[in-house]
């Protein structure tokens, strides 16, 4: 039995199941980790969704910003923009059952014996663990909860920037939610700044990636992340794991296989894309 890790799929259903292929993914005895955004940019969302919905207990997956955004034009609480390629799937027959089992998925992955930990964009540098579980529980409950649609509308907001446990209602939502799927530089204080994407290489002054700076959280476990594509998979800490390598711009898809902490990869179809 192996765990496999595989960054952002973002609709390449063709590579992901290419690369799945060149591992001999069984879904009988292996188990599949996911770091969210499977749709979107990509041709084939709705693909990818029926296939990771038909591995069952096999999958291990998290919510990315770009889940959570075709949840909210599902809700009707944004538009469908053309250059996610996302129509064939809102209008598909089974989407109402696709987007029910999306609403039950989580943001963290825990695994105690792996000591492994998945989230989309990673942890903040001031939460442990348990920290960690109750944000991310907070936002899986109001997913499934009937007050998704007003949660989705707020949820994609750049403020606050600094954590309190003390945060409550919109603001602490909104907080733990960009932590969880849209972060990628803190201030030297913790505080978030969600403007910047560039590589860690082009960045000056009180800007840090969230891994470099001090961290709260239990240093025996690993954390795997996706997001980040410019990063390419490189520039993290020892057992720190950046698997999104932009599949969806034209460059690679990227597994780890956890056990034996060997990476493969699968360079995009560039005459299936429009980058």
């Amino acid at each position: 039995m192996s765990n496999y890790l595989i960054g952002d799929v973002h609709g390449c259903f063709d590579e992901f199941k290419a690369l799945l292929a060149k591992v001999n993914f069984d879904k009988e005895k292996d188990t599949l980790w996911l770091t969210g955004d499977l749709v979107s940019r990509g041709l084939q969302s709705l693909e990818v969704l029926r296939y990771a919905r038909s591995l069952g207990k096999a999958l291990r997956m998290v919510l990315g910003n770009h889940d959570l955004h075709l949840l909210a034009i599902y809700a009707r609480m944004r538009k469908n923009n053309p250059k996610d390629h996302l129509t064939a799937l809102l209008s598909a027959p089974d989407v109402d059952e696709l987007i029910d089992w999306l609403r039950q998925q989580p943001l963290l992955q825990i695994d105690n014996d792996l000591k492994l930990i998945m989230t989309h964009a990673g942890i903040h540098p001031q939460w442990n663990k348990k920290t960690a579980q109750k944000c991310a529980k907070e936002i899986e409950n109001m997913l499934l909860s009937d007050h998704i649609p007003l949660f989705l509308d707020k949820s994609h907001t750049e403020t606050p920037h600094l954590w309190s446990p003390e945060l409550k209602g919109d603001v602490r939502l909104q907080f733990m939610t960009n932590v969880l799927t849209r972060m990628r530089y803190c201030f030297s204080d913790g505080s978030l700044d969600m403007t910047h994407k560039e590589v860690p290489e082009k960045m000056q002054g009180d800007l840090y990636p969230w891994f470099l700076l001090p961290r709260l959280l239990e240093p025996e476990y690993a954390i795997a992340f996706g997001h980040w594509s410019s990063l390419k998979g490189k520039g993290t800490p020892n057992n720190i794991y950046a698997l999104d390598t932009g599949c969806c711009w034209g460059n690679e898809l990227t597994l780890l296989h956890w056990e034996e902490k060997r990476y493969f990869i699968q360079p995009a179809y560039k005459c299936k894309h429009v980058f």
